[in-house]
């Protein structure tokens, strides 16, 4: 393989040598025939060969930008495998990797405007290639995200997380108008390269429906505070029920007219049936609680979780689509002053390691937003379903309860109740109602003729001991 370079139809010709058509697909067979030129500058990175065949679509594309190529750049490259395309379908190829090769064709030296039409100028049968197909011959790009993630993608990162919750004064009073501008252009790129996404995120309703998932949540909330208390209230007029069944129900035992106590009996035994409703109800409301605690400790909380996620790797999208503009920004400046830039003589591995990574996070992206939009409308349906089943159980309850008490009252339908008030209802027995009284006065009695009897004692004893001395 020749090293020097040499002028070809005004453009820089990096110095591959020709190869036969019958060497050609060996050439490119092997994956490990990848060497490293003495101008590369792989950045510690790992290059691989290979080739795949695509079919093109209707729309005679297969779904890949191009970027590099002479007169500045020795390599070519893929800048962006769009959506829904051959390419896309395929996944062998990814933003980063050096297009060496179009139909065993070498590129070497040419601008992407002449390989992006030597692609699609693949319409009819050429040699053994089927029609409409083509064999693109690379080398793979072996990077990690990691590698690409600098300080400068951190900060930027941390630029959009803090402008995405400002307004324009805010922001120019604290010195970062920059970030807008950020925002701004991050936009720009996305509307320029890929409107999908940027129709995304014009249109994002996440931050709306997130603003509805808090006050779904502050309503989940209150109706499990109401449920609370309406619990705790039932339960002490259940309490209510159960006392003031026991005042009629003892009225009654102690009552000496019968069809009086029967009456009364009849009335406590009733509201101590309501008591038992009452405890069934609660029963029955009390799981109600649970299952909002649930709603609002683990569904509500798992989904802000995932929106965050979805958030950070929307902003490292951003990131990363900036920092592809600002490094196309440099390369226009430097070929307008007819400067060589470093990065870009060498490969551009820099930048095309930036594109992998831009496109990794367009990935992890997009798959974040399909699982919080998923998991924000089987949120929205079990917030309705829920909803009305805890609706219709409390209500249910709530009917059933007052159903069984009006049966239970309407039985116990006793009154007026007949009395005999010729005797005093409440004094159940008259016959020892001055007993204590009597005791009291026979006790008092005893102790007085034992007073009069230790007296008569005590003189005795005197008169004695008199009589005693005189002798």
């Amino acid at each position: 393989m020749s090293k020097q370079h040499k002028e070809r139809d005004g453009l820089l010709d990096y110095g591959y040598e020709e190869l036969d058509t019958d060497d050609i697909d060996e050439y490119f067979r092997d994956e490990n025939k990848y060497v490293q030129l003495p101008w590369e500058d792989l950045m510690g990175m790992r290059v691989t060969s290979g080739s795949v065949t695509l079919e093109k679509d209707p729309q005679n594309l297969i779904g890949i930008s191009i970027g590099g190529g002479a007169p500045y750049c020795p390599c070519l490259y893929v800048v962006q495998i769009f959506d829904n395309t051959p390419a896309a379908k395929e996944g062998t190829l990814a933003s980063g990797d050096e297009i060496v090769g179009v139909n065993r064709t070498s590129v070497k030296g040419r601008t992407k405007v002449e390989v992006a039409r030597q692609i699609q100028a693949v319409k009819v049968a050429i040699a053994t290639v089927a029609v409409g197909e083509v064999v693109i011959n690379y080398n793979k790009l072996h990077a990690e995200p990691k590698d690409g993630k600098s300080l400068d993608i951190v900060l930027k990162k941390m630029k959009h997380r803090v402008v995405e919750t400002m307004n324009t004064s805010t922001a120019d009073a604290l010195g970062l108008s920059r970030a807008i501008l950020c925002n701004g252009m991050a936009l720009y790129i996305l509307s320029k390269f890929d409107k999908e996404f940027w129709f995304c995120f014009c249109t994002d309703g996440l931050v709306k429906k997130l603003e509805e998932l808090e006050k779904t949540a502050q309503m989940y909330q209150g109706l499990s505070d109401h449920t609370k208390r309406l619990l705790k209230a039932f339960f002490e007029l259940s309490q209510a029920h159960r006392a003031f069944g026991d005042v009629f129900a003892g009225i009654g035992v102690r009552e000496p007219q019968p069809a009086a106590s029967e009456a009364f009996t009849q009335f406590g035994e009733a509201h101590r049936e309501i008591e038992k409703y009452a405890i069934q109800t609660l029963k029955t409301v009390k799981p109600m609680i649970h299952d909002l605690h649930t709603y609002l400790s683990k569904a509500v909380p798992d989904t802000r979780l995932t929106i965050r996620k979805y958030l950070d790797a929307k902003f490292e999208y951003l990131s990363y689509c900036l920092k592809v503009k600002e490094m196309d920004d440099e390369e226009y400046s430097y070929a307008a002053l007819q400067e060589p830039l470093y990065r870009v003589e060498t490969g551009n591995y820099e930048y095309r390691l930036v594109l992998r990574c831009r496109q990794d996070a367009r990935t992890r992206f997009a798959k974040m937003r399909s699982d919080v939009l998923v998991k924000m409308e089987l949120l929205d349906n079990k917030h309705v379903q829920d909803i009305v089943f805890q609706l219709q159980r409390l209500v249910t309850a709530m009917a059933k309860y007052h159903n069984d008490s009006h049966a239970v009252l309407k039985v116990a339908e006793v009154f007026p109740i007949e009395v005999d008030l010729s005797r005093s209802t409440f004094t159940y027995d008259t016959s020892t109602q001055f007993e204590d009284d009597n005791e009291e006065e026979e006790e008092e009695g005893e102790e007085n003729e034992e007073d009069e009897q230790e007296e008569q004692q005590e003189e005795s004893r005197v008169h004695d001991q008199e009589l005693i001395n005189m002798n």
